[in-house]
This record gives structure tokens, C-alpha cells and sequence, in this order.
């Protein structure tokens, strides 16, 4: 029986608890166990029902211990309410203070209760830690929430806890009862159906490509998931993500074959920095996709619900599910639909992928050209190096490093120490030429964002921002066959801002000796304002000078300026990298630099945050 059949009925069963207390004496205790339980957890998580039905009944004359304790404190509890209200000639801050005690014991108790059922749990006793989380439960509605604020909080906190234990542990029957951690039943609907005609047909020869790039990484992929106790059909699922290529760049900037958004490979430990994305390493990324995937299993229960939400996000797909007013999960097909259009053919696609890779004679697929998995040797490398000049020194096609060190972004080892995995034919060879490859320092280039306007161009760009194209268009990810939009956000490596950083912190002064107007070309950072401020002119002046329609500047524009004060006062800028505890307020303070002036400078708003390591400008 589902989720949601057990919610309805535990929800008339409750209601018929109710009226018939209305005419007998008698109580005819509600039975317990999952169906109250699973009620109680969907109502807390997704806002289903009343908290008045039911949840004020007890169950004690099946609960067992905990439901005694429980009786007791609701007994002791009573007595001790009751006599507050005897005691008339005391205080009420005294009352309210007891109140408040009160609480708090009931607070502590519902705590305990639930650390018990996570106990039981983890020793396979469902029911006993189902019996103590209802329990609890009982505890907390006991509370008065006008005892006080902190009080009523941390009622809701433990609410909350006893609803995300109740989900985990119906989550772990199922798996228990059905096998479905085993594998991932085919569902042959329409839908899927359809996915088949597409993949066996137009992408036919998409597929069959991407089968023949998993022969290198599935093998991996699969043996990681027998370790987590996961099915091994998962291990098609960087089919359709990424058709198996490890630099596969979605237009959501999801990467890698697992595709990841950087939020969410940084939450499993994927690092990333100018360097290196780990998010394009097969084996690492891997290990941050079975987590993943467990842990959207564990909150939902079932496979077609785990990878809905591992495609649009676990919180879409609460969002839906709580919108559900009935037949929740009776059937994954009919929250399907109510999901995003890419999630529509997202599962449809994976299930039909699963068939086909079962059935390829079916459909007359061969794999002529599998790729062969390629075995290596790593090496702790202490010096920064490119991978052209290695591959050069041990005599191998440079993509072939690429290819086993596919997380470095531009081909160039870090300036730390990093793992570098070098074809296991050539590990000797390696090991006797590493101290005569040469060393290559790389700093990493600074950043100008620019919004494409109307009639701009990648040439104009790069002749704008003294770069490239090519450096553009990497930096972009843009191919030969795309073209920049308008209104979309570039982000342009320009190397002419790598010499601001000076080890010099200190001021110069710099003398003008004629009167005529020197020539100024702007910098990162600069307006007409600071400018003006800094040649003691004005910005009307500056205008005029240069006969400019409004105030906007571009980097590296030059301007004529003629200066009040012949002595000008130039700074020179440092790169600084941030600390912990650091903020732009308190970096701009040590520097003696305005606010206002470090974050244009370092293209940041006053809501910006910063990170420890991060490399940012200073004055």
C-alpha cells in the first residue's frame, strides 16, 4: 500500500475516532503503528491535514513503555498545571515560569524518545521506533504555544525532526519489502515507448556513440555502485546526462558526465578553482553522483522519483508532491506530468535506455569502436607544468593526458601539489624526466564581464579588451557554430590587467610639467567620478574635454584630461588573497581604500559575498 493510501485511510480512521468520542465515554484507541505515523510525518513535511485530528489522541494502551512515560507526563504535567491555577495568590511571572519549565521538560522528553527510535533503527526495530517518535510526537502537542517564543520554536524544530524520522524510516521499509534498491523496474508506457522510436531512430547514431565512449568509464562506474549497494542500471544514466563526455557543458553551465551545477558539486566535495574542476573527473565525480543518488533515494523512496528529482532538484519535486491533495505517489506517472517539460523526457529517456542497452540486437546496434579503459599510474607532481610540455618529454599525444587528467581547465597544472595520472607504459620514463621538464608560472588572468549590446561582435571584443577569440570563446565555452546573444553576460580574460599585481603598495607621485592635456587610458574599476577625484577635475569638465554623450566608459578607452593640480597622486594596485574573517568592509579599512571605490574595483556589489583564497584588488 502507498504513502498516500495509508494517509487517507489513517486520516478516516482518526475521524471516526473523533465523532464517536463525542457520544460514548469510552475510547476506542486508533491502531498504531504505520499508517498514524506515516499521516503524521507527510502532514508536518508537506503541510497535509489538521494538526487537531487526531494528533491530540493518544495512543496509549498499544504504545507500549513509551506511551506510559508519556501518560505519566501528561498526568504529572496536568496535576502540575492544575495546581497553578489553585495557587491563586501566586506571581504570574512565577506561572509563567513554570509554564515555561514545563515545556522545556516536554521538550527534552520528546528529544530523548527520538533518539531512542533512531537507535532502534539503526537495529532494525521499526516498529519500536515508530512507537517512540508517535510518542514524542503526543509530547509536544501537550505544550502551550504561548508559553514563550523560545519554547514555541523549538517545538517546531522537534516537529520537524519527528516528521524527517518517520519518512526516513517508511523510506527504509520499502526498500527492505521491495528489493527496488536491487533494481529499477521498466515501465513500458507510452512514454517510454516513444523515447525507444527516438533513440533506435533520428539519435540512433548518438547512441550508439555514446556507447562506445562508456566502455571506458561504465566499468568504473559500475564497480562503484556494487560497493554503495546501488543498481547497476544507474550506470547509464551519463547517457543521456552528458552521452558519456567528460567536458560536456549544458546551457544551465550543469558539467562533467554527471552533469553538476557548481552548487551542487561543491555540497559533495567537488572542488573547483581556476585550475581544475572536478566536476570533469569520471572517478571523482562518480563518488559525488552516488551520494547524491542515495540520498535522493533515501528521502523518496523509489528509483523514477530519485532521478526525477536528481534531473530538476529534490525541491521541485517536494513542491510537487505537496501540491498533491491526493493520490500521492500511487502512481509516479501521475505526478509525471506535473513536472518540469526537460523531466518529462528526462525519465522516459533513461528507462528506454536501459531497454535498448538489454536488447541491442532488437535493434540492430553494433559496437564497432568501443573505447578501451586507459591504465595509469599517478605521481604527486610539486611544480606547475603544462601538459604538452610532459606529454613532449615522454614521447605521447598530448590528448591522451587530457584525456586521463580531464579536470584541469587549461591544460596546466596547479601551483600546489596535484595528483597527475601518467599512461602506466610511460610511468619510468616520466619519473627520469620530471626534473628536467620545465617549469611554467601561469597567474590567473583577470576578469572583465562585459553584456553583449546590440551589434557587438567576438573580434570587437577581444580588439576592445586586448584579448582573443580564442581565449574568449574558451573562457565562454561558445563553439565555431554558436554566436553571441544579446543581453547575455561574457566573461573576458584580459591579460593586460595582469601587471597590477605590484608588490608596491605605496603612493607616487607623478609630475606634469606642461600644461597640455595628458592622455589617460582607463583601468578595471574606473568612472568618470574617480577619475575627476583623482585629477582634482570634474566630471563636466571631462565631458567637454572629451566630448562624451552620457558617463559610460570602457576598459581601456583613452581620455584627455587637463588636471587642476599639476602634482597627481597615482596608486599603484596589489593582488591581495581574502582570509577567513575577511570582508570587503574590513579589507577596505586595513587598506585605507573608500568602499565604494574597492568594490567597483573588483566588479562586486555591497550584498557580494567573498571567499577564503579568493584574489581580489587593493590599493
Amino acid at each position: 500500500m502507498t504513502y498516500k493510501r495509508l494517509a487517507v485511510i489513517t486520516f478516516i480512521t482518526f475521524l471516526t475516532a473523533s465523532c464517536q468520542q463525542a457520544h460514548m465515554n469510552s475510547v476506542d484507541p486508533v491502531n498504531h503503528g504505520a499508517k498514524g505515523s506515516l499521516y503524521r510525518g507527510n502532514e508536518e513535511l508537506y503541510g497535509a491535514g489538521n494538526n487537531s485530528i487526531a494528533l491530540g489522541k493518544s495512543d496509549s494502551q498499544t504504545n507500549g513503555n513509551t506511551d506510559t512515560h508519556a501518560n505519566i507526563s501528561k498526568d504529572n504535567s496536568s496535576k502540575e498545571l492544575s495546581s497553578d491555577k489553585n495557587q491563586s495568590s501566586s506571581p504570574p511571572v512565577q506561572k509563567t515560569k513554570k509554564v515555561k519549565d514545563i515545556g522545556q521538560g516536554k521538550i527534552d522528553q520528546a528529544l530523548e524518545l527520538c533518539n531512542y527510535a533512531q537507535e532502534m533503527w539503526e537495529e532494525g526495530d521499526l516498529n519500536e521506533a515508530l512507537n517512540s517518535l508517535d510518542s514524542a510526537y503526543y509530547l509536544i502537542l501537550e505544550i502551550d504555544d504561548n508559553s514563550s517564543q523560545d519554547i514555541g520554536q523549538q517545538k517546531e524544530d522537534v516537529r520537524y525532526l519527528i516528521s524527517k524520522r518517520i519518512l526516513e524510516i517508511y523510506a527504509s521499509r520499502q526498500i527492505v519489502v521491495t528489493g527496488q534498491h536491487d533494481e529499477i523496474p521498466i515501465t513500458m508506457n507510452k512514454y517510454v515507448q516513444a523515447e525507444i522510436k527516438r533513440l533506435t531512430g533520428p539519435d540512433k547514431r548518438f547512441f550508439i556513440q555514446s556507447l562506445e565512449r562508456a566502455a571506458r568509464y561504465r566499468p568504473y562506474i559500475v564497480e562503484e555502485l556494487k560497493k554503495a549497494g546501488l543498481p547497476e542500471e544507474l550506470s547509464w544514466l551519463p547517457l543521456i546526462e552528458s552521452g558519456f563526455k567528460l567536458r560536456a557543458l549544458s546551457s544551465a553551465r550543469a558539467l562533467g558526465l554527471w552533469q553538476f551545477m557548481a552548487s551542487t558539486g561543491h555540497k559533495f566535495g567537488l572542488n573547483r578553482n581556476h585550475y581544475i574542476d572536478e566536476r570533469m573527473d569520471p572517478e571523482k565525480s562518480t563518488k559525488a553522483a552516488i551520494a547524491y543518488l542515495k540520498e535522493l533515494h533515501n528521502l523518496f523512496g523509489d528509483w523514477t522519483t530519485a532521478l526525477a528529482s536528481y534531473n530538476c532538484g529534490e525541491y521541485r519535486v517536494l513542491r510537487t508532491i505537496r501540491r498533491q491533495k491526493i493520490n500521492y505517489l500511487d502512481n509516479f506517472w501521475d505526478l509525471y506530468n506535473k513536472l518540469p517539460r526537460e523531466t518529462v523526457q528526462y525519465i522516459p529517456r533513461f528507462l528506454a535506455t536501459v531497454y535498448i542497452v538489454k536488447h541491442l540486437d532488437k535493434y540492430n546496434m553494433e559496437i564497432k569502436n568501443p573505447l578501451a579503459p586507459i591504465e595509469y599510474e599517478t605521481f604527486a607532481v610539486k611544480k606547475q607544468v603544462r601538459l604538452k610540455d610532459i606529454a613532449k618529454a615522454i614521447n605521447v599525444d598530448p590528448k591522451l593526458l587530457t584525456q586521463l587528467n580531464p579536470e584541469l581547465r587549461y591544460d596546466l597544472l596547479p601551483p600546489e601539489t596535484y595528483q597527475l595520472k601518467i599512461p602506466k607504459d610511460k610511468a619510468s620514463i616520466f619519473l627520469s624526466k620530471l626534473d628536467t621538464i620545465k617549469s611554467t608560472y601561469s597567474p590567473p588572468p583577470m576578469y572583465v564581464y562585459h553584456r553583449v549590446r546590440k551589434g557587438d561582435t567576438l573580434s570587437g571584443l577581444a580588439k576592445k579588451y586586448s584579448s582573443s577569440i580564442r581565449t574568449i570563446s574558451r573562457a565562454n565555452n561558445i563553439s565555431r557554430s554558436h554566436t553571441i546573444v544579446v543581453g547575455k553576460v561574457l566573461k573576458i580574460p584580459s591579460r593586460q590587467y595582469d601587471g597590477s599585481a605590484s608588490i608596491a603598495k605605496t603612493d607616487h607621485k607623478v609630475k606634469f610639467n606642461s600644461k597640455k592635456p595628458i592622455r589617460y587610458k582607463v583601468n578595471r574599476g574606473d568612472n568618470l567620478w574617480i577619475i575627476a577625484k583623482r585629477f582634482s577635475t570634474t566630471t563636466k569638465q571631462l565631458m567637454a574635454l572629451n566630448k562624451l554623450p552620457n558617463t559610460s566608459l570602457h576598459i581601456g578607452q583613452t581620455l584627455y584630461i587637463t588636471p587642476n593640480n599639476r602634482t597627481i597622486s597615482k596608486k599603484r594596485t596589489t593582488i591581495y588573497r581574502v582570509k577567513s574573517g575577511d570582508s570587503p568592509f574590513l579589507i577596505a579599512k586595513r587598506y585605507k581604500m573608500d568602499l565604494n571605490r574597492f568594490l567597483s574595483l573588483n566588479h562586486l556589489k555591497k550584498w557580494s559575498k567573498i571567499f577564503p583564497g579568493q584574489k581580489i584588488i587593493i590599493e
